[in-house]
């Protein structure tokens, strides 16, 4: 058997080399130029233009205006010569144009006289006749971007985030007292409440994929993106070289998963006032209060058995978990984009899933040095109990 070739025998790739590893992308290239061309030969069975259009937004910037913004998500240019609102057909304008390439997006100005808390359902017509719908349940001029409003929103998310999380967090002196064991179950209470966290932002974002264009493959993403972001995590971790996670670091990437997990709570807190359900904003904001006292219990137990642990690292745990619901309450008010919320939404997923995977080393650790299996019943209870706590207090914000 040859050696394997040393370092100095290895040669650069010359020009040849690369020529050799392009012919099959140009061959490539001539195989789909022909098949553009001649339909791969079954031109003849070819059945009628497909069609698809997905609503992105719409809004009601004033009386008597209704805005819709749509993308073309088919496989061909789409054309919209009319519009209907109730069964009747409105003058509206289109910018750019009433025809949309394909991946292309329009913004449709709809002139109707829209009733305040009606429900109205708009059609758009394509050329060969095909409809689309989109029903506003009840119709509430939407917000306007004033500093009035934006201070408001501001408060809605400091009251959602902020405000629980912090008096979760004043639980650290009381946890403190607690023996090797039970901060061992505060610990296990941790994993659970992260693990619920990790499955309620997969969902979040699943419903918020669901309203993205079908080329968007809405789950397909959530999974590379959260896989991405778990492995960019480890990676980083693992240039540690073997040292353990000091205790204020798990913190503070606990803080971070829930931080991003919050910022979808602000979402469809924000969204659901812009589309006028203030009814459902106000539960929300009743249901995410209850729910995140929890979050703040989690961001501490990692810190209880550090000695002296400065004020500033307190606060600045608290606002990066809490203070996403702020943004997220602003970006769903005022100009939501589902693509970036289901992006972002998938980052807290791979987030939240490696932080779990860090405090339940921190858990092993313990154990181990307890002279306990890592498997035991005060550890289980915790999981289930960590669990239980945010299945209950979720019964507010779910419907």
């Amino acid at each position: 058997m040859s050696a394997p070739a040393t370092t100095e025998q290895r040669r650069p790739l010359s020009g040849a080399a690369w020529a050799l590893a392009l012919i099959p992308l140009l061959l490539l290239g001539v195989v789909l130029s022909y098949l553009v061309a001649t339909g791969g030969g079954l031109t003849e069975l070819a059945g009628p233009p497909v069609e698809q259009i997905t609503f992105q937004r719409v809004t009601l910037p004033e009386p008597g205006v209704i805005r819709v913004e749509v993308i073309n998500d088919g496989p061909q240019e789409v054309t919209i010569p009319q519009v209907r609102v109730d069964d009747a057909y409105f003058m509206f304008d289109a910018q750019p144009s009433t025809t949309i390439p394909r991946l292309g997006r329009a913004v449709f100005t709809i002139y109707y006289p829209w009733v305040a808390e009606e429900t109205h359902v708009i059609s758009l017509i394509t050329s060969l006749g095909l409809t689309f719908d989109h029903e506003i349940a009840a119709a509430v001029e939407s917000p306007q971007p004033s500093a009035d409003l934006f201070w408001r929103f501001g408060l809605v998310g400091l009251y959602v985030g902020i405000v629980p999380i912090f008096l979760g967090v004043l639980w650290f002196p009381f946890m403190r007292r607690l023996s090797g064991r039970a901060m061992n179950f505060i610990l296990a209470l941790t994993v659970g409440l992260l693990m619920y966290l990790a499955l309620g932002t997969w969902l979040d974002a699943n419903e918020f994929a669901a309203e993205l264009p079908a080329f968007w493959q809405g789950v397909p993403l959530i999974f590379f993106v959260a896989m991405l972001t778990l492995g960019v995590l480890l990676a980083i971790g693992s240039r540690r070289k073997g040292q353990e996670s000091t205790p204020i670091g798990i913190a503070y990437r606990i803080a971070l998963g829930i931080g991003l997990h919050n910022l979808g709570e602000g979402l469809a807190i924000g969204a659901s006032f812009a589309l006028g359900e203030a009814a459902l904003g106000t539960f929300l904001i009743l249901g995410f209060t209850l729910h995140n006292i929890t979050e703040g219990v989690g961001i501490a137990a990692p810190i209880v058995r550090q000695k002296q642990i400065p004020l500033y690292h307190f606060v600045l745990l608290v606002l990066l978990a809490g203070g996403p619901a702020i943004l997220g309450t602003w970006f769903g008010g005022f100009s939501f984009d589902p693509v970036l919320a289901t992006v972002f939404l998938a980052i807290g997923v791979g987030a939240i899933l490696q932080v779990v995977w860090e405090v339940g080393r921190l858990i092993v650790r313990d154990s181990i040095k307890m002279g306990l299996p890592v498997v035991n019943w005060v550890n289980l209870i915790g999981v289930v109990v960590g669990i239980a706590l945010m299945y209950v207090t979720a019964f507010l914000v779910k419907f």
